[in-house]
Parts: structure tokens; sequence; C-alpha cells
């Protein structure tokens, strides 16, 4: 375990914003994540577990404790009837584990390429993107149990998964992930592609099938077409991936021209459509590269706010209330930031 005490929360995230951190400890196995956490509780200080650091707005005055950089390694293979489990260390680079089912032909998260992050920090916030979500693919999240101070295994009922979302975000702090075990199937095909953009991409009907390697392939060429691959040579990337989640409202709510898809019944027993939010941004008055000061939205994807150099989180949560008042005046519908804001 090593501990720093020069470290600044905006060297840790893909925003990069964030102030000064009281201690960081970067830990590289389970045993010693299990032991940082439990030395804080212990001592009273403030506790920020942190992955990849890319669904995070830090903020400006820091970190007045512990901050866990996690960093454990590892992914270990079952072979089951009902077909392949990988159980994944939290710290495993999410793409890194992507990568790596194409590679050994498990087919369930080639669409998940891409993205930034841990995979501990998965189930937290429901990954998805092109057709495909965590929450189809994971069997047990294994976690730290803060208050009770002991280790608990969680299945699918008990995470509670919904769109962006799950019990894990909706009582942050108090469970940190330490390793998610996930099942996938072998083939060198993947899941039917159930996005139309991927679709088009790959040459398939919605549905159908196409080789591991070519959907990858696909999905990193779309993202990177869009600023969402995480480069720090590129500017655009400088980002939360999309800020805001796209909203779910009835059927009679939806907006003229927006594009929609069918979301279910909702509680009321009404039919529910899910809502561009890129489209409402963008037709708000906040297309891309639209810029106030230091931050504003990406010059590729009306959906990514993204930082210069030297920006603060007080400017992008301000521009991003700006973007969510303008989608409110206009369209009657309230947007909900996807990346969660630290406070100490």
């Amino acid at each position: 375990m090593q501990e720093r005490r020069d470290a600044v929360l905006a060297d840790l995230t893909t925003l990069s914003v964030g102030g000064p951190i009281d201690r960081l400890l970067e830990v590289t196995t389970r045993q010693e994540l299990v032991s940082a956490v439990r030395d804080a509780d212990d001592a009273g200080r403030p506790l920020l577990v942190l992955g990849g650091g890319s669904n995070v707005v830090a903020p400006d005055s820091g970190w007045p404790g512990d901050v866990v950089l996690v960093r454990t390694r590892g992914v270990a293979r079952r072979d089951t009837p009902d077909g392949v489990e990988l159980e994944v260390e939290a710290g495993e680079p999410w793409d890194d584990l992507v990568a790596f089912t194409v590679e050994h032909g498990l087919a369930g998260m080639e669409a998940l390429s891409g993205i930034p992050g841990s995979t501990g920090a998965t189930p937290v916030q429901n990954v998805g993107a092109y057709g495909q979500e965590v929450a189809a693919l994971i069997t047990q999240v294994r976690v730290w149990d803060r208050a009770a101070r002991t280790e608990r295994v969680l299945g699918p009922a008990e995470l509670g998964f919904s769109y962006r979302d799950s019990r894990l975000k909706a009582q942050p702090g108090a469970l940190v992930v330490l390793a998610v075990t996930f099942r996938l199937r072998a083939s060198d095909r993947s899941s039917p592609v159930g996005y139309a953009e991927l679709a088009r991409t790959l040459g398939v009907e919605l549905g159908e099938t196409a080789p591991l390697a070519e959907v990858r392939a696909a999905v990193l060429a779309l993202r990177r077409g869009k600023g969402m691959v995480w480069d720090p040579a590129d500017p655009d990337s400088r980002s939360a991936g999309s800020f805001f989640t796209n909203p779910v409202v009835p059927v009679a709510a939806a907006v003229e021209g927006c594009p929609s898809w069918p979301a279910g019944i909702g509680a009321d027993g009404a039919a529910q459509v899910k809502l561009s939010a890129a489209w409402l941004v963008q037709h708000a008055g906040f297309g891309r590269g639209t810029r106030v000061g230091r931050v504003g939205t990406s010059s590729r994807h009306s959906l990514a706010l993204t930082t210069e150099p030297g920006a603060t989180a007080t400017e992008l949560m301000a521009f991003a209330e700006q973007v969510v008042a303008a989608v409110r005046a206009r369209f009657g519908v309230t947007l909900v930031p996807e990346p969660t804001a630290v406070r100490p």
C-alpha cells in the first residue's frame, strides 16, 4: 500500500477538476482495500474510494481525509453449465476486461468497449451503451459493508438495478465493491445487436449477431468519433462521458421531434418512453462546442461536458445547471446528471 500527501483530485479524474487530498492511499490487493477502509472508519477520517475517476465531479476544496485509489487486479474464470463466469477484482480497468473477453471468445460485453473507469464502478452505475448493460451479465457483487464491518455477497435482486442506477448508487459509500462476477457466453459471435447506430455501422440488421472483434472495433470507432474514448491528447475526452441520463417520461409527455424509444410501463401503469438527452440539450441552445469560460459541451457530442486546463468543478456544475434550466424551460423535461458530484 502506497501513501502520498501531495496528490490532487484533478489528477485522478477524467474531468480534471478537484482540489488537494489530505492522504492518498493506493491499494493493489483486496485485503489492502478492506484494511484501508477499516482504518479510515476506525479513525473517523472522511473516506472517498476512487477507481478510474471517470464518473466523478470532484470538489474544488479537495478531500479532508483519506482517498483510497483502487488498483486491484485479477480475473478468475469458472466454466459452468450456464456459461462462463468471470470474477473480476474491482480495480481491473474496464476496457481491458472487455478486450480480454473478446480475445477469449466470451460474448456479452463487447458493445461496452471503450468505456473508461474500473470494473468495480460498473454495477454502481449499471453501466450501459450500444444496447448492452452490465445488469444483464452480473451474477453477484462482493462488497465490504462499512456499517456491519464484514464482507457480503449481493445478487442481482439485492443490487436493485435500474436504468443507470442501483442500490449501490442509492447508498453512496456504504458498500465498497471488492469484486464483480459476470456470466458470459462462450462464442466468437456477439450477442444480438440491439442498437440501430451500431447495426448500421456493422452492416447487419437489429437482432443479428456479428464477430466479437468486429463489434468491439465498431464501438471503439463510434466512441472515438464522439470523443468518448479517454485519450490525454484529445481535449474532448476530458469529460465524464454522457453528463445526463436519457429522461424517461410518460408517452403523453414525449417531446415532438425528439428521438425516443419504448421504456416499459411506469408505476402508474402508463406506457413510458426514453427521450434522447443529447437532442434535448442541443435543441435547448447548447449544441456541440458551446463554451462558457473553461467549460462547455464537447465539440463532437452535445451530451458530453468537457473542461479546459484550470477549470473548476464550480464552473462545470454551474454550466450543467444552465443546461438543465434551459431544457426544462423549453421542453418541460428535467435532466438528471449521470456522474456523481462528490462532497466532503
